[in-house]
């Protein structure tokens, strides 16, 4: 093989003119080439990517590698961690024997750092509470998320109009189950006079949809403080911005929560963060480890509003990493828009593994330089098929990359370290207090109570039934009123007007 065009052509393609983050050096014939290092340009970091590779290849490391080198650029990062084992680059890794010769063959300098780490929670674990309102998803972000079909979906708009016309908060689950109970029964009639008809057959089947989400233990994610995003983005005394670990080990049997909670975050960065296209740098890097879970029983509503987030978010500077074991694991239309690629080994152990294999690897550039169905199950654990957009957006040669190690502690931290790193946290003290302000639970449970009729006065109006009464305005006189006075009916009266001075 021609090691010196190969050395030309992979310098040539990861040399960049803007600033860059190094992950590790090019390999040929199973040896890596000195000083011949893959780079990746924080211009292009907020266009997506996708690190794949069977269990023990190396994955988790890669996303240390990667965190590091972000903050150590000041870009905050966001890493979902599924397994719980993330958290030890809190601590400073220790240089070994086999870390500096790896090292060494790259010519790549190695010095063991920490990095300024917040533990976040939306479980039962400890960490910084993550949470939102009901209002802030929105009838349309909500009824996709419980997969509702049209007409449910109908049902849960006008739901969320009656309490903003009624100032009705929705800050928990409790508050939307509280009013669905109530507009199905007692409030039954003031619904049908002022939005019309709604079928119990459909609130009975959202209130069971919410149930199946409270089960998840979603109670704990919905309500106040409402937790700030600008708060992701928070930058050291040394310059290096925070690694935002979100501890997930608790819920992988709970995929209706982690898809939630992902949407949830996703639509609210984009709705926050300001329009700014392709600038120097991202302003914030989210991994989302073991994304089938998203993926895996999602509807299409819920897939096809993933997609749309992932296809407008990198224009507010955000870059989405996604970790699974096969890129099978993500929809072609998500797939479609990841911009870097980091594979680790395959294994073919069946016709389906070696299927796999084979559109795994049509997902690369063409080479001359290696047999890509091959290669994949030949690497070795720490070693990856590299390929990323240069600053054009024009995707890097095709490189087998040996991924340098991560400065940090390759271990998990103790429960004292764990217990220790939230206690040290700045937001534990805004985000950690529980907050149960009266909102639509409350208001419904005092209007119920005060307006029920007793005894005595339903016998005091029995006795005053004889006496005059004022005479009422009629239902077809007020909804007759309602029309003539709405906005709507004066703009159109307006503009007949307007037609009938021009003539």
């Amino acid at each position: 093989m021609d090691r010196e065009n190969f050395t030309q052509k992979i310098k040539d393609g990861y040399t960049f003119k803007s600033d860059y983050i190094t992950i590790g050096g090019a390999m040929i014939d199973n040896e890596p080439i000195a000083d011949l290092f893959i780079n990746i340009p924080l211009k292009t970091l907020n266009r997506h990517g996708l690190i794949a590779g069977a269990t023990g290849t190396g994955k988790t490391k890669t996303i240390q590698v990667l965190s590091e080198q972000l903050s150590s650029k000041g870009i905050p990062v966001l890493m979902m961690d599924i397994k719980g084992d993330f958290s030890g680059i809190a601590q400073q890794g220790v240089k070994n024997a086999f870390i500096e010769e790896r090292h060494a063959k790259m010519n790549l300098h190695f010095e063991p750092k920490a990095f300024p780490v917040e533990l976040l929670t939306i479980s039962k674990q400890n960490g910084v509470r993550l949470r939102a309102t009901i209002s802030e998803f929105g009838p349309v972000l909500l009824s996709r998320i419980l997969d509702l079909n049209d007409t449910q979906s109908g049902v849960m708009s006008l739901i969320f109009k009656y309490c903003d016309d009624h100032q009705l908060p929705l800050l928990d689950l409790k508050d939307l189950k509280k009013v669905i109970q109530f507009i199905t029964n007692e409030g039954k009639e003031d619904i049908e006079k002022e939005y019309g008809r709604v079928s119990t057959a459909s609130t009975g089947a959202i209130l069971r949809k919410l149930i199946e989400l409270e089960q998840q233990d979603a109670d704990l994610f919905f309500g106040e403080t409402s937790f700030d995003i600008k708060d992701l983005m928070r930058i050291d005394e040394n310059g290096k911005a925070f690694v935002n670990i979100l501890r997930l080990n608790d819920i992988q049997d709970k995929p209706k929560l982690f898809s939630t909670f992902m949407l949830c975050l996703l639509a609210e960065v984009y709705n926050t963060m300001p329009e700014q296209g392709d600038s120097g740098q991202p302003e914030l890097v989210i991994f989302i480890d073991e994304a089938h879970l998203i993926f895996k029983e999602a509807s299409k509503a819920l897939l096809d509003q993933i997609e749309t987030i992932v296809k407008l978010i990198r224009s507010k500077g955000i870059g989405l990493y996604f970790i699974t074991q096969n890129p099978t694991d993500v929809p072609d239309g998500v797939l479609a828009q990841l911009g870097l690629k980091i594979q680790h080994a395959l294994r073919a152990f069946t016709d389906k593994d070696r299927k796999a294999i084979k559109l795994a690897s049509e997902n690369f550039p063409t080479t001359e330089f290696y047999k890509t169905n091959e290669i994949i199950t030949q690497l070795g654990t720490g070693e990856a098929l590299v390929t990323v957009l240069n600053e054009k957006g024009i995707p890097t040669p095709l490189a087998v990359c040996m991924m340098q190690a991560p400065m940090s502690r390759m271990d998990v931290l103790s429960p004292t370290e764990i217990d220790g790193l939230i206690q040290q946290s700045n937001l534990k003290n805004k985000y950690n207090n529980v907050v149960d302000r009266e909102s639509a639970y409350e208001i419904l449970n005092h209007k119920l109570t005060t307006e029920k009729p007793t005894e005595t006065a339903i016998v005091k109006e029995s006795k005053n039934s004889t006496a005059p009464k004022k005479k009422e305005e009629s239902y077809f006189t007020k909804q007759v009123i309602k029309v003539l006075t709405s906005a709507t009916f004066i703009r159109g009266a307006f503009g007949v007007l307007t037609k009938i001075f021009k003539k």
